[in-house]
């Protein structure tokens, strides 16, 4: 059985392995990687024959790492990243070309409806009644998204919210506050199944999910790199921030808003952490826009969200999907008993 598992920013990793009773009893290990001295791709190979086959990536990654000399250099690939094309090989770990993604392109909703369809998304991937699916947001309102774990009184300003007419809603993924008004931000929703991140750790799945959309703005003119935890940002500063719920059921939800042109001076009346949270795109005065999308690309937002599309289906298998009446029911229903729900909203005050 072979797994190739490809570092981001980094090489390809191959192992092709044989399995007796439960435990490795052949392993193979290649790569366009570095590794010196030469001797040290034995001990590889040695750390991981024998180990059962219900080890994950991690203990798999210890016990290379154990057996390395002081002086061993791996180049390009971790004793992690063995681990996870060792997975691959068992067949517990998938990758992007293991599936076909559902594809959704931008649906006009009430935003607390996009909330809402993240988790009855989530949960039917998890379940197995829906590919693993791409969607991008549209919504005809405007709304302050907060992440699980914030305060309502500490991010918020609820009288500045009610005087612009824009309404509060807690999603289920942690993070900071989305200030969504029609038009001023770019949202898109990524829905797989944990066997797509399984062996990275919560804080390296960020790097991997959002490993397409570099591409997808260097097609866009936007030269990118990934920030940790969850940024993402070019040369002028921050562009987006991730965010991530995983389901005990068997996936993983990676959300993902890029400000597109954002009323700063609102944006900031409104959140009370908004003049912090603006400091590093490069606003300091009033009047001022925060257009990262807008201004390093001179495209409409709507040719933007066109171009990541294009280059998703370029790269991966894809179908092109709807959301269903069924799936649009259950979001409403989610909207009217949890999400527009004060004891959710408020369950940080």
């Amino acid at each position: 059985m072979r797994g190739e598992y490809k570092v981001p920013g980094g090489k390809l990793v191959i192992v092709d392995v044989e399995v007796e009773d439960g435990r490795l009893s052949r392993v193979s290990l290649s790569g366009d990687f570095f590794l010196e001295p030469d001797e040290a791709l034995g001990d590889i190979v040695a750390a991981v024959t024998g180990m059962p086959t219900t080890a994950d990536a991690a203990q798999l990654g210890q016990a290379i790492s154990g057996a390395l000399a002081d002086d061993a250099a791996m180049i390009g690939f971790t004793p992690e990243s063995v681990g996870i094309a060792v997975r691959r090989a068992l067949g517990h770990a998938t990758s992007w070309h293991d599936h076909t993604f559902d594809v959704i392109e931008p649906v006009v909703l009430d935003p607390a409806m996009h909330v809402a369809l993240d988790e009855v998304i989530a949960r039917e991937v998890a379940n197995g009644e829906r590919r693993p699916t791409l969607r991008f947001w549209d919504w005809d309102s405007p709304l302050v998204v907060l992440g699980s774990f914030q305060s309502v009184r500490n991010e918020v300003d609820e009288e500045a919210a009610t005087r612009h007419g824009i309404g509060v809603v807690r999603r289920i993924s942690g993070g900071g506050a989305m200030f969504m008004e029609p038009g001023n931000c770019i949202t898109y929703s990524l829905a797989v199944p944990t066997s797509l991140v399984d062996g990275l750790s919560f804080e390296r799945s960020y790097e991997f999910l959002d490993q397409w959309v570099m591409g997808a703005l260097a097609d866009v003119g936007i030269k990118a790199r990934y920030v940790p935890l969850n940024d993402i940002a070019s040369e002028q500063g921050k562009i987006a921030g991730a965010a991530q719920k995983r389901f005990a059921a068997g996936a993983v939800l990676h959300h993902v808003t890029m400000a597109y042109d954002i009323d700063a001076d609102k944006m900031t009346d409104v959140l009370r952490i908004g003049r912090e949270k603006i400091s590093d795109k490069g606003i300091t005065s009033s009047g001022k826009r925060v257009d990262p999308m807008r201004s390093q690309t001179g495209m409409a937002r709507a040719d933007i969200i066109a171009a990541f599309l294009a280059h998703f289906r370029a790269r991966y298998d894809t179908r092109d999907s709807v959301y269903s009446d069924a799936e649009l029911a259950a979001a409403q229903e989610l909207v009217d008993t949890k999400f527009a729900n004060p004891e959710w909203t408020y369950r940080v005050p």
